[in-house]
């Protein structure tokens, strides 16, 4: 296999897993934000009923924030080992190796933007739930 097609497979393959992560995020954390805007603490019987129902889909959006710098950091792990495998086959344009090196973070950026914009979303959802969770102690008292 070429080495150009893998250096473009592995880059486009972590970006375009980095972007299915970030939409699952926003599309959950919308959907979160919406069941808590409609959301009626009087029609749930426990408080462990409601807990459940507040933090579905949170653990998703936690483990896309803790997780998408690792695959970041996994895609700018092999893209560099890609450019030492072309430097060492004798292809040493100084130009080529170091556009190749930037390119091969532009995945760990990736990682942290999606891991910073899910962490946000999940400290938002976090908050609203516990507000939820303290109107219906409120309402139980």
């Amino acid at each position: 296999m070429d080495i150009e097609v893998l250096k473009d497979l592995i880059d486009y393959g972590v970006i375009a897993l980095l972007v299915f992560m970030s939409f699952l995020s926003v599309w959950f954390f919308i959907e979160r934000m919406f069941f808590y805007k409609k959301l009626d603490v009087k029609t749930y019987k426990n408080k462990k009923s409601l807990d459940v129902a507040l933090t579905r889909n949170l653990t998703i959006i936690g483990t896309i924030a803790s997780n998408s710098p690792y695959i970041g950091l996994l895609g700018t792990v092999l893209a560099i080992m890609l450019t030492f495998f072309t430097m060492g086959n004798g292809d040493i344009e100084a130009a080529k190796i170091m556009s190749s090196l930037a390119l091969a973070l532009k995945a760990t950026a990736a990682g942290l933007v999606v891991a910073i914009i899910s962490q946000i979303f999940y400290n938002i959802l976090g908050r609203y739930a516990e507000v939820l969770e303290s109107e219906y102690e409120t309402e139980e008292v």
